[in-house]
């Protein structure tokens, strides 16, 4: 059926598939594809952040500035991480039975697993290390 309609309505077809990549106007009401393209945007710039040594996984389960400071985008994004990092530990302690900051110190052992070469982290009570 649909290969019918495209062989029939191509640029009907292309209209509609220009029409989803354009902004929804309504999309701040309902906030979830504003939202995933914040999180990616914020990921990203976390990356080339964690690259540049500017930002750092910490013990307690959170992002931190490796330097002390950062400009207004990367400290933005780290906000944004670390507040869904939050959300989740707090969903993890209630499930298990344990504290949020608990289960970020958990987490933190994970991530800190998969630090690559070369980027920081900062174990609780200690320094930042480069890995």
């Amino acid at each position: 059926m649909l290969s019918k309609v495209i062989r029939r309505r191509p640029l009907a077809l292309g209209a509609a598939v220009l029409l989803t990549m354009l902004p929804n106007p309504f999309a701040p009401t309902i906030g979830i594809p504003y939202a995933l393209a914040d999180a990616a945007s914020a990921k990203a710039i976390v990356d080339a952040a964690k690259a540049q040594g500017v930002v750092g996984e910490q013990g307690d389960g959170f992002l931190g500035l490796v330097t002390g400071s950062a400009d207004s985008a990367v400290s933005a994004a780290v906000a944004e991480i670390n507040s869904g990092r939050a959300a989740v530990y707090k969903d993890a302690a209630a499930r298990s039975g344990v504290t949020p900051a608990a289960a970020g110190e958990a987490a933190a052992k994970q991530i800190f697993q998969r630090i690559a070469s070369g980027q920081y982290y900062k174990p609780m009570g200690g320094a930042w290390t480069r890995k």
